[in-house]
């Protein structure tokens, strides 16, 4: 079963969404942005829906507002809707697509009767185009009604609707950028490294890629234990050592996250973490020793 949907948010996210959504049987009502140009572009995009370029009366007849709009601008759009919707939003379902705020955000139109929730797509939306959105997980809560229709559009476009506690979706959400944007930063740290030993960007890249997705390929099928590799995997502390005198070259940012990604992965993955721990705590203070004894900054 499909409904009526209308799309507040002319971004990335709203629009792949949007489009998806449509071409799964729902049908798209007002298409809300900050401009009417940018609102009729997501129209074209979408391929369907009325182009707003503010809230408006006209865009309440849906019965479900999805709210694609950056974090900071949730609060704004929710006091926009509870002033213009009124009574007019008892039995609305409102969903945000935030992956950091939960439903709470929307607590001045629950009072006017809306069912709130959040329902945020774990992919990346990056590019053109609409990224795949089949078997990706979709971190749902809220209401129960909202719960429902979130579910209802996740399975629409062949998505994994997952339920999460509302006041643990910043955890969640520092999940997601730890596996996403965090890992992109390592992958273009390391693909500075290779530059500076002598190679061409290119090549640089051309080199990890196979080795993340390696990684990441072992990671699924054989669990994290039996795909971890590296010298701290094997214990070999003085190679440790010898990458941390290494990373003094270049920006402080190197060698702290090669220190703290060290320290996590003794945590997290060592069969004997606190040896790990004891072991990484007098290579990295050895490291700033050295470093303060030959006149470097801590």
């Amino acid at each position: 079963m499909t409904g009526s949907v209308t799309i507040v948010g002319g971004g990335r996210v709203g629009q792949a969404l949007g489009r998806r959504l449509r071409e799964r049987g729902w049908k798209i009502g007002a298409v809300v942005t900050r401009s009417l140009p940018t609102a009729r572009r997501a129209v074209r995009f979408i391929g369907a829906g009325q182009a707003f370029g503010n809230l408006t009366r006209q865009a309440l007849a849906a019965r479900v507002f999805l709210v694609a709009t950056p974090d900071r601008e949730l609060a704004n759009v929710t006091q926009e809707l509870a002033r213009i919707g009124g009574e007019e939003l008892r039995e609305k379902i409102v969903l945000h697509t935030s992956g950091a705020l939960d439903s709470r955000v929307f607590d001045s139109v629950r009072k006017l009767g809306a069912a709130a929730g959040s329902m945020h797509p774990l992919q990346t939306f990056s590019g053109f185009g609409v990224p795949p959105l089949e078997g990706r997980v979709f971190a749902i809560e809220g209401d129960p009604a909202a719960l429902r229709a979130a579910r209802q559009m996740a399975r629409s476009v062949g998505g994994m609707p997952v339920q999460i506690e509302a006041a643990k979706k910043p955890l969640y959400h520092a999940a997601c950028a730890l596996a996403a944007g965090h890992a992109l930063a390592l992958i273009e740290a390391a693909t500075r490294l290779l530059i500076s030993v002598g190679m061409k960007r290119r090549q640089a890249v051309r080199a990890l890629l196979p080795l993340t997705r390696q990684v990441f390929d072992n990671f699924e099928r054989l669990g994290a234990g039996k795909a971890w590799t590296g010298p701290l995997s094997r214990g070999d502390y003085g190679i440790i050592a010898a990458h941390a005198a290494a990373l003094h070259e270049f920006p402080a940012e190197f060698a702290a996250a090669h220190e703290a990604l060290a320290r996590l992965g003794a945590a997290v993955l060592a069969r004997e973490p606190e040896e790990a721990r004891r072991e990484l705590e007098q290579v990295f203070r050895g490291q700033k020793t050295m470093k303060k004894a030959t006149g470097g900054n801590e």
